[in-house]
């Protein structure tokens, strides 16, 4: 579980993909204190599994269905990464409840200059946007923002300078792909609502070609 308060900015040393499977190799520097083999990082919002560690770098292996849901499979070295240790239960939750397990993956439509703010304004799958409310949370990239405005094709949220500085969303422009993931908590009443009835049972998904590219798989 982690908070979506992005500790640090790392890099890709080396994204490996072989009949075997993906291993991702990341430069960092402060997440390494108390990160031991076993434990789990959010990187750009997946939560992953260090396998390999020395003082200066770890490594990860990534899932075929987690290739599948992100867009970890388009990093290559050098790419900046936001990244974040687990979260203590003893301590202050500064953004909110984060599981690391993408929903989808979202792009970035719109870039704009509002006072002090950078605002973003992103394009997002149908079953992240239902989840998705005025002032609610969000996490994207592994960061926790606060959503703006919504519209039946994405969201917008305002990124301070502070954030813009210490995650990737500084750097982002029209075009690029960000792994999202809906509050927790929205999920968790829909599926009571639905068990009492009260809501109709989510819909099939349907792959086509229009699910395959918002997947990042074409």
């Amino acid at each position: 579980m982690f908070a979506g308060i992005v500790e640090e900015m790392g890099a890709v040393k080396l994204l490996e993909k072989s009949m075997a499977g993906t291993r991702l190799t990341i430069l960092a520097s402060a997440v390494m204190d108390d990160l031991p083999i076993g434990a789990s990082i959010s990187v750009n919002g997946a939560c992953l599994t260090v396998v390999k560690r020395d003082d200066k770098e770890f490594t990860v292996d990534v899932s075929p269905e987690t290739m599948g849901v992100t867009n970890i499979g388009k990093l290559s070295a050098g790419s900046p990464v936001n990244l974040e240790r687990a979260m203590k239960l003893n301590e202050r939750i500064g953004g909110h409840l984060v599981a690391g397990h993408v929903d989808g993956v979202g792009m970035v439509r719109g870039r704009q200059q509002d006072s002090n703010a950078i605002v973003l304004t992103f394009e997002a799958p149908p079953d992240v946007l239902r989840y998705c409310i005025s002032k609610g949370s969000i996490t994207v990239d592994g960061v926790s923002l606060t959503i703006n405005e919504v519209t039946d094709r994405g969201f917008s949220v305002a990124i301070i300078p502070h954030t813009a500085k210490v995650t990737t969303l500084g750097l982002k422009q029209a075009g690029d792909t960000v792994n999202l993931e809906s509050d927790l908590i929205g999920k968790y009443v829909e599926r009571l609502l639905q068990e009492r009835g009260q809501l109709p049972p989510k819909s099939e998904i349907v792959i086509d070609r229009d699910y395959l590219q918002r997947k990042g798989l074409l």
